[in-house]
């Protein structure tokens, strides 16, 4: 499976990059005239209506970037969540910071497990749907935008194991078919200082690209402790809204945190690893009972034999780091640091990562990433050129799942087999209702089914 180095590249390079941002931004409107949206927008003029399918963070989060798109006229029309609250809050806050492009009236807010469909319904062929539930829904969500003929974007992960990653890769090639256009919210691939220095490697200033290293090592980004507990609401609700606990609403926290460095560094590699070697485990105190490791040390070799040194631990207390890098023959990189943007990129005279040793360095300051990636989108669509991110979005979500898996059940996992993974923990998700039971129950302690290395054919079942 190809792991394209440059999603964006025919919408920002022939578009964007044929003339200045300002004149580009500018020209989307007129633009319209001469693309697949003429017809489909012929009612409204060039707007572009959106639908919000999850309103938290990232949904929130997604929505402002794409209203955010300079010369775009989009308007969200619709928002869907399953609890009442998220949505009439996030809601407010979008309406305050963009009055005049929220126009989401009772009528077109929608709860439940399935108003997904409500909102969708409320669009037209060529809008645009915001996917941002827990990443086990994002299949179901996404062939029922298919059908309606609609744009996608789709926060990360895609999928959370072998099944659910073959399912979106099947719908990509039905999107392709009706010419729709997908992105995935893996913004660090549209991150020119990234690209620049994914150029320099390919071009062998590094030399040949032997080893890579990660590492994602800090306190818990979400409030991780289940304690008190569900109280009177529904079990599968409360999974839904506690999914970073969960393994089949989310991959868990690895799957959840780690995906953007997995990502950063097979598309530096310019392959996916054909296998994972992982260690893992728990050490939490109180009352977290959650599926999760806490800790996790991941060996991932690429089809050369390069390895890949990741390690992602989730602990109060202690040493801190956030960074990914690399090692050539030539000399070590820096692929990013301090976060995800910016990501401050930088390839070195020889293994000695030092500022007096550096033979490049990303300019600064630089474009915010979460931006780019809409702006690479809206472009694509407005031009109607080839854009689908879903494949190597489920290709991604599948490797960092592979040594989720492998650390999980103690032992190595290839990339084929974590494709043919036998536990679907996603297969029910398309018909779930409020009073659905939920995937995994706990037993009378309380306690859920957790992974225990070398006891399960799967991570928390045989």
């Amino acid at each position: 499976m190809a792991n394209d180095p440059h999603p964006a590249a025919t919408s920002r390079r022939g578009f964007f990059g044929s003339v200045s941002r300002t004149t580009a931004a500018a020209s989307l409107g007129s633009l319209v005239a001469g693309s697949g949206l003429q017809n489909a927008h012929a009612a409204g003029g060039d707007e572009i209506r959106v639908a919000v399918i999850g309103c938290g963070g990232r949904g929130t989060g997604a929505t402002v970037d794409a209203l955010s798109v300079p010369g775009a006229n989009l308007k969200v029309v619709a928002m869907a969540d399953i609890f009442p609250e998220r949505l009439s809050i996030k809601k407010q806050s979008l309406a305050t910071e963009f009055p005049e492009r929220i126009d989401v009236p009772e009528e077109r807010s929608f709860l439940g497990f399935d108003a997904y469909k409500q909102a969708i319904d409320c669009l037209r062929p060529g809008d645009i749907a915001i996917f941002a539930t827990p990443p086990a829904f994002r299949a179901a969500h996404f062939a029922y935008a298919i059908e309606k003929g609609v744009h996608s974007f789709m926060e990360k992960p895609v999928a959370v194991d072998g099944a659910s990653a073959k399912r979106i890769i099947d719908l990509a090639a039905k999107a392709d078919e009706k010419r729709l256009k997908v992105g995935v919210g893996l913004m660090c691939r549209h991150c020119e200082r990234r690209q620049e220095l994914w150029d320099r490697l390919q071009a062998g200033e590094a030399g040949d690209l032997i080893a890579f290293r990660g590492y994602r090592n800090h306190s818990a980004a979400h409030h991780l402790d289940l304690f008190p507990g569900r109280g009177e609401m529904p079990e599968l609700l409360w999974q839904a809204r506690r999914f970073h606990n969960f393994v089949w609403a989310s991959g868990g926290i690895f799957s959840d945190y780690c995906i953007h460095h997995v990502d950063e560094v097979c598309w530096m590699k310019n392959a996916w690893p054909v296998k994972a070697e992982a260690v893992g485990g728990r050490h939490f105190q109180g009352k977290i009972n959650d599926q999760n490791f806490d800790n996790y040390a991941i060996e991932y070799t690429f089809p050369d034999g390069a390895k890949f040194f990741y390690q992602c631990r989730i602990m109060n207390g202690c040493e801190q780091e956030f960074a990914v890098y690399g090692q050539g023959s030539k000399g070590a990189f820096t692929i990013s640091t301090s976060g995800h943007s910016p990501a401050r990129s930088a390839i070195y005279k020889s293994q000695r990562m030092a500022d007096d040793n550096l033979l490049w360095a990303a300019a600064q300051p630089e474009p915010n990433p979460y931006r780019r990636e809409w702006e690479d989108l809206v472009a694509a669509i407005v031009d109607d050129t080839p854009y689908n991110e879903a494949v190597r979005g489920a290709e991604a979500s599948l490797v960092t799942a592979m040594g989720r898996m492998s650390a999980h059940v103690g032992r190595t996992v290839s990339f084929a087999e974590a494709l043919d993974w036998g536990d679907d923990m996603t297969a029910a998700v398309a018909s779930f209702t409020a009073d659905s039971p939920a995937p995994v129950l706990a037993d009378a302690d309380g306690q859920y089914p957790v992974p225990y290395p070398g006891r399960y054919k799967f991570e928390y079942r045989s």
